[in-house]
């Protein structure tokens, strides 16, 4: 799947700034924070933001003539070590990468955000004289952008509306670390849900009932489904060190019992990512909505 990413649901990565701020339960095991953190750049997040080099701005006009030149469409996860729609950037960065978003019509950009109550006024405004222009992208919404927020927990699902509030060729959702079950989610004009466990240093281990029902109820309102990985923890008793795992995330050491399977305990074993795989109930999930060829 991935061209020059890592991530399962994308072809490319690109970063446009780099930093951001903590925000939800979701960026307490942050993997961008810890690499910022290691390469001497913690002041990123804490307030500080730094735009990326010339260079790298290049990389999206070199995929959008490759992906031409063979009549595909490919996606790029934009940004995986900040927020596209973080108040703390500068809004000209934001200008300059809207600009590059509409010169590179035959990319997809997946705008990932867990500030979407930002999107509607952080929307571009295109003129005639600006670079890339097209009558396309003069309007709202763009073809080329795809408009998401996280959704790790229950009091989290208020983005929902805020995601649903802006037009969007498609919205998807990233339950990226699931850290418990959303119960039923309203997917109403939700095109895409990514679900996937929990990675890195103290990583909290997902239920498999917690990914089955968001599957079933994609499958229910006709919407995408993308299992992306277990992360660290492996939902079966892997050697010596297993735990018991209940549906509401408690981990407990088995100790002299088992876990019961009828009230919903089972076995996991903190394994890392690779080797705990990216199976749900013996299968890959890759589900992507569909986007029409060249278009």
């Amino acid at each position: 799947m991935a061209v020059n990413s890592k991530i399962e649901w994308c072809h490319h990565t690109f970063n446009p700034w780099v930093g951001c701020t903590r925000l939800s339960p979701a960026c307490d095991h942050c993997y961008a924070e810890v690499w910022s953190r290691r390469t001497g750049q913690a002041h990123l997040w804490t307030g500080e933001r730094r735009r990326t080099s010339s260079s790298n701005w290049q990389q999206p006009l070199k995929w959008n003539r490759a992906a031409a030149a063979v009549g595909e469409r490919h996606r790029v996860f934009c940004a995986s070590l900040a927020d596209f729609f973080d108040n703390q950037v500068p809004g000209e960065w934001r200008d300059d990468a809207w600009r590059l978003i509409a010169r590179t019509p035959h990319l997809d950009w997946m705008l990932l955000t867990k500030r979407p109550q930002n999107i509607a006024k952080m929307r571009p405004v295109m003129d005639s004289s600006a670079p890339g222009y097209q009558p396309w992208n003069e309007r709202w919404p763009w073809q080329n952008v795809w408009l998401g927020t996280t959704i790790e927990d229950r009091a989290r699902l208020r983005n929902l509306d805020a995601l649903r509030a802006v037009p969007a060729r498609i919205r998807f959702i990233s339950c990226e670390p699931l850290l418990e079950d959303l119960g039923e989610v309203d997917l109403t004009g939700i095109h895409l849900v990514i679900v996937g466990g929990e990675s890195g240093p103290g990583a909290r281990p997902m239920h498999p009932d917690w990914a089955r029902s968001l599957r079933d109820q994609c499958a229910a309102a006709g919407t995408a489904f993308h299992f992306k990985q277990w992360g660290a923890w492996a939902p079966k008793a892997i050697g010596p060190d297993w735990m018991i795992l209940d549906r509401e995330g408690g981990l407990d050491i088995p100790d002299d019992r088992c876990a019961d399977e009828e009230a919903g305990e089972i076995a996991v074993t903190c394994v890392g990512k690779k080797a705990a795989g990216r199976l749900l109930d013996g299968r890959t999930h890759d589900e992507m909505p569909e986007v029409a060829r060249g278009s």
